[in-house]
């Protein structure tokens, strides 16, 4: 996946065909049910079809002494989230570039037809250690490891259901089949899994992106719009807003974008040094980018001239 931003001299326009908000309210309206699990294609999981609550529990641990530890981190199929990767970044004092090229490879999410960055697994065939594993001491950035390794054995999903107005999100089990902390006595509910992996802050800095992916997801199941499949420009530009905060930095202030979009003073002042709030900005531009949905606002000025254009395109007067 190139992560050459040149190309790009401003902000892309939504593609040819992009449906109406309310033409993506029709599509959505049939039920949907979009799976956010951890991954890992080694064996295939076995999903018990129970509906978990927070307040739920369930037996499961992971240690030292189990039988199997470390084997879920051989062959393992770890999509990098865009808060992973800042996580991992910081952790290792390095910057989104150095990182990807070491310590990833660039992939396609299958259900959504989307690039990511996967984390790298040792040997020529993919299948050795995850490169953060010490053999003897287990994790070595445990502290700061990605969301799929916090939230296994939860698998997350959400439903949204015709004429439903937001999404009904709720856990499931997964059961790997070499796994044996199911088998260990230590009981807990959901809501205190979720504490103990502290998957609220991931899920919260994660949330603009995996709305990005489960749309994504309904879309190529019902043919996207207009039957099409999204630009290549534009899922470089995902890839880039996922991947690498510091060559979306530059797309925002040495492109055209600033003089496109309407953007606070005092959030410039923000987006010049704060990561986080950078890639809620990207997530935003990409919904509208990608759904023409009104999560960011072209300046008047730039819209005018845009219907203008257009009009003059068209042989109106």
């Amino acid at each position: 996946m190139s992560n050459n931003h040149d190309d790009f001299d401003g902000p892309v326009a939504p593609d040819d065909g992009q449906a109406t908000r309310e033409e993506t309210a029709r599509r959505e309206a049939d039920a949907q049910a979009t799976i956010f699990d951890g991954v890992r294609a080694s064996d295939g999981p076995e999903i018990e079809p129970v509906r978990l609550s927070p307040e739920n529990a369930f037996n499961f641990s992971c240690h030292q002494g189990i039988s199997c530890w470390n084997e879920c981190c051989h062959g393992a199929d770890v999509t990098l989230t865009p808060f992973d990767i800042l996580r991992l970044c910081g952790h290792l004092g390095v910057r989104p570039a150095w990182f990807l090229k070491e310590h990833t490879v660039p992939a396609i999410w299958e259900k959504s037809g989307l690039p990511v960055a996967k984390l790298k697994m040792a040997g020529d065939d993919g299948k050795g250690a995850c490169v953060f594993l010490d053999p003897e001491k287990g994790c070595t950035v445990y502290e700061d490891r990605p969301a799929t390794c916090r939230h296994y054995p939860l698998g997350l999903a959400a439903i949204k259901m015709k004429d439903a107005e937001h999404k009904d999100q709720f856990h499931f089990l997964v059961k790997k089949s070499h796994c044996k902390g199911h088998s260990e006595a230590k009981t807990q509910t959901v809501a205190e899994f979720r504490t103990e992996q502290q998957v609220d802050d991931y899920d919260q800095h994660n949330q603009g992106w995996i709305d990005l992916m489960m749309k994504m997801v309904s879309w190529k199941t019902l043919g996207g719009p207009q039957g099409r499949d999204v630009s290549a420009q534009t899922k470089q530009m995902f890839f880039m807003v996922s991947t690498d905060v510091d060559m979306f930095r530059r797309f925002v202030f040495e492109s055209k974008f600033l003089k496109t979009y309407e953007i606070a003073a005092e959030a410039i002042e923000e987006l010049k040094t704060n990561d986080e709030a950078l890639l809620l900005l990207g997530f935003d531009w990409l919904k509208n980018v990608l759904f023409n949905e009104p999560t960011i606002a072209m300046k008047q000025e730039v819209l005018r001239e845009g219907i203008a254009k257009s009009r003059s395109d068209l042989g109106a007067s």
